[in-house]
């Protein structure tokens, strides 16, 4: 099958097209044939090392497809379903890939692979961080990286769940825009120096920048119930926070990672995503697809910020 191999860490460049064996399912796998792949950041933070990456690898994570094997212990009812979900780790670039069962879930044959994978994850995990912060009916909001895949649905979850405010941030004016489109009532450059300056009275941060700046949102939450979401790092740093920083405060930082929470998304919010899907309640945001031979314009693209929706390969 053909599939994208990384050899060695480094630019687009690394990302090689070649032949190599299909999958096989192991004891709670299953193996599908890929229709639609997803393309994250994390993945090119992966190939370019900055994220750990055991080398050589069939780089991906998500992926949307056709189960044509089950390994030992995996319900037999899925083979021949569309299903989406994620690999784990890697894999999903390439024309078959081996998936946990536990980290797939079916796709609605009113939504095609492209949709199901542009949304899946992002809207799952929006999904999740929404119900996790319990918002609250008038409460400010802060999405940073409103344009973003997951950023994007978070605002629309947060107006949809009752926020009062949502103030947004993004870098290049055409994302500024489209974090306006979105619904955010205001929308800051987040490559402005000091930029957390802006903000006051935040009572839920939705933090997937990292760095410095998490200190300046921590700064501004609302003292004694303002609470920070943890969920991501677009800046290749962890979040500068302390416990001196929330102590001060009274305020919270919430971890939304590891076993508890993905477990909880593959169970509860991935199904809940797809549904939403279906019936319209929630639209996915597709961006440019690529065939699977032009992954590195892939990662040019999603390096550069320039796309606005998920990036697709199509094997």
């Amino acid at each position: 099958m053909r599939a994208i191999v990384v050899h060695e860490t480094g630019g687009p460049e690394v990302l090689l097209l070649e032949d190599v064996p299909w999958p096989e399912a192991g004891p709670g796998q299953v193996v599908v044939r890929t229709q639609a792949i997803g393309v994250s950041i994390v993945e090119a933070h992966m190939r370019a090392g900055i994220l750990p990456l055991p080398l050589p690898a069939v780089l991906g994570v998500e992926a949307v497809g056709e189960v044509v094997a089950t390994g030992e212990g995996v319900d037999q009812g899925l083979l021949g379903q569309t299903v989406g979900g994620v690999t784990g780790a890697t894999g999903s670039y390439a024309e078959y890939a081996a998936m946990p069962a536990a980290m797939v879930r079916p796709v609605p044959e009113s939504v095609s692979a492209v949709e199901a994978v542009a949304a899946g994850a992002a809207l799952a995990v929006a999904l999740g961080l929404v119900r996790r912060a319990g918002l609250r009916a008038g409460e400010t909001v802060l999405v940073e990286a409103g344009a973003s895949n997951v950023g994007g649905y978070l605002i629309q979850l947060a107006r949809e769940f009752g926020a009062g405010r949502v103030v947004a941030t993004a870098g290049a004016r055409d994302k500024r825009d489209r974090a306006e489109e979105l619904g955010a009532d205001t929308v800051i450059d987040h490559r402005e120096e000091g930029w957390t300056s802006q903000l006051d009275g935040i009572d839920v941060a939705f933090e997937s920048i990292g760095g410095d700046s998490a200190r300046g949102v921590v700064a501004a939450l609302t003292p004694g119930a303002g609470r920070m979401l943890y969920y991501g790092r677009l800046s290749g740093l962890a979040p500068a926070v302390t416990p001196d920083d929330l102590l001060g405060r009274g305020v919270s930082l919430v971890g939304c990672s590891g076993p508890a929470w993905f477990q909880e998304t593959f169970d509860v919010h991935y199904p809940e995503a797809f549904a939403r899907l279906a019936d319209g309640r929630t639209t996915a945001a597709v961006g440019p697809t690529f065939p699977l031979e032009q992954a590195a314009q892939a990662h040019r693209l999603v390096e550069e910020r320039g796309a606005q929706g998920k990036i697709v390969l199509i094997p």
